[in-house]
Order: structure tokens, then sequence, then C-alpha cells
């Protein structure tokens, strides 16, 4: 396969996309290959939690303090957390697999999910613990660079309780600093994700490579070609933005409209059934949660509709642009025109 700039790999992209998706079309393969496509590349993306719903600025004995919790709350707030530690790691291993799964079925332009997650489940493994050794070396880097400025932002939290006003000045210059340190990390994390998934995953999968022999694959192509790859990660976060900014401005307004119609059929059946005997108001409910279900659904096929193909289309660019720099890939995607 001849290496192709990251911007001629769009269109080849998007034409590998048109025929996995919809040559031949069948609703029920699309939809199944749409949810996968979702689910593996809807979830890569960095979340951001933040719990600081929860501290308020009133003073008063309803301001309760997680250091007055009773042994009994701590072993089962400990327990619950452990619970949740378990489970992510569990969805995020049967995810990977997914993604190995996915990429054998693009790869090879078939539409069945099952000898792909079959064939890759050792390699599928190993990159689950590199994934997740990368994850936490992250966390650990984050908690480092967050130390310098735990103190000074606990002490604006305090007196901001106690004086009763947030301190602009004190917060401004506790923030300010923290900006480019934020995008820093951003980049960093995007980095990470690209080289892991878009780069080192074919190693994995193709070459059954250990992660040290996927790196030093990907990193003697980074340093031959320096330029295409730096421009791959820009369009690589151009290109979805774009393509989401898009999306949102031709369907803003038939969602609006179609949010509306259900709230407006909800609040008539609600207002219908208000202050009516027990069997009528029983039925409202009922007819309440059919029509809430309903509208679950349509909203749920128009996520896969147009999230399946542009997700599609993402891996789709990531394998064109790589497989003409490797090889193994390359003639799997375009077989070599035989003698």
């Amino acid at each position: 396969m001849t290496p192709l700039s990251a911007a001629d790999a769009v269109s080849p992209a998007i034409q590998r996309t048109k025929t996995f998706l919809f040559a031949p079309f069948k609703w029920g393969t699309f939809l199944k290959l749409s949810l996968v496509a979702v689910l593996t590349e809807g979830l890569s993306g960095n979340s951001n939690y933040s719990g600081g719903g929860g501290h308020g600025s009133r003073n008063g004995p309803e301001v309760y303090s997680p250091f007055h919790l009773s042994p009994e709350w701590i072993a089962a707030i400990v327990a619950a957390l452990l619970l949740a530690m378990l489970l992510g790691f569990l969805v995020f291993y049967l995810i990977t697999r997914l993604r190995f799964a996915f990429f054998h079925c693009l790869i090879h332009n078939t539409k069945e999910i099952g000898p792909g997650w079959q064939l890759y489940r050792a390699q599928a493994g190993r990159f689950f613990r590199l994934s997740v050794v990368v994850g936490l070396c992250f966390v650990v880097v984050l908690v480092l660079v967050a130390l310098p400025f735990a103190a000074g932002f606990w002490r604006l939290w305090s007196e901001s309780r106690a004086g009763g006003q947030l301190d602009i000045g004190l917060f401004l210059s506790l923030f300010l600093p923290l900006i480019p340190i934020i995008l820093l990390l951003v980049l960093t994390a995007f980095a990470a994700d690209l080289i892991l998934r878009d780069l080192m995953m074919p190693h994995f999968a193709l070459d059954n490579a250990t992660a040290g022999e996927a790196w030093a694959a990907v990193w003697t192509r980074i340093k031959r070609e320096k330029g295409p790859f730096v421009l791959y990660a820009v369009l690589r976060v151009v290109l979805p933005v774009a393509a989401t900014i898009a999306v949102v401005i031709v369907f803003i307004i038939p969602v609006l409209i179609f949010g509306l119609a259900v709230a407006g059929i909800e609040a008539g059946i609600h207002s219908a059934i208000e202050g009516a005997p027990g069997i009528l108001a029983v039925g409202g409910m009922v007819l309440e949660g059919l029509v809430g279900a309903v509208a679950f659904a349509i909203a749920l096929l128009a996520v896969l509709c147009v999230g399946g193909p542009l997700s599609t289309a993402i891996r789709q660019y990531a394998l064109v642009f790589y497989g003409g720099r490797y090889p193994a890939l390359g003639d799997i995607l375009y077989p070599p025109a035989a003698a």
C-alpha cells in the first residue's frame, strides 16, 4: 500500500466506511456495527469527573463533615468504591476486547464480531494491561502536579467559608498558572491515546507484539516521518470536531422540535390523569412510561445512525493512514495485485 498523507487518507477512509456499512445495506447489521463503533470510539475520550457539587457555602448544623462518619459508613463507602473500580476495570476490559474485534472487522471488511473477539483474546489482554499501567501513571503524574496547588485551594475554600465570600485575587493567582498545565496534560493524554490505539494496537494484533516491540516499531516510523505524523495528529482532532459541529448544526432544530413534542405529550398525559381515580391514574403512568421508552428508542436510533458512521470513519482513517507505513496492515487493507 502506498503511504498517504494525512489529508489524502481522508477520502479512502470515507470510501471504506461506505463499503463497510452500506454495501450491502441491512438494518440489523448496520445497527449492530454502529453500536460497536459508538462503544469503542465514543468511550475512548478522557472522562473528566467533578465531585464538587456537595460543598455549599452555608454554615450551620445541616452541613455534614466527611470526618464524622461512623466506621460502618466508612466501610460501606470503601466497599462501594472498590466494587465500582472492579466494575470499571471489567467494562474497560470488555471494551478493549471489542476494539480488537472491531479492528478485525474493519481490516477484513467482515461484519462478524465473533471471530475477532476470539482471535485476539491474548493480544487484547496484554493491551488492556498496558493501557491500565499508562492510565495509572497518568493519574500519579496528575496527583503530583496537583499537590503544590492543593494547599492554596484548601486555604481559599476555608477562608471563603469563614468570610462568606470568595477572594477573587487569590483564586486567579491559583487558577491562572493551572491553565497551561491543564492544556499540557490534555495534550499528553490525547497523544498517549492516539499512540496506543491508532499506532501500537495494530502491532499487538497482527504481529502479536509486546508493548516494547510495538512502541519500538511505532517510534521508528514517527522519527522517520515527523511531519506527516504531526499533521495526522492535528487532523485526528480537527476532523471529528468539525464533523460533530456539522451534525449539531444540521440536527439541532429537529432535536429541539422532537424534545418539545415529547415534553408536550408527557405534560398533556400528566395533566389529564391528575386527580383521576386509581385505575386511570395507573393507566396514565403506564402511558407516560411507554411514551418515554419510545422517545428513548428513537433517540438511540438517531445516535446510532449518525454516530456509527462517524465513529467508523475515525477508525478507518487511522487504519488507512498507518497502513501505508506498516506493510502488514496495508497489505490486508489493500491486497497487492496478483502477478
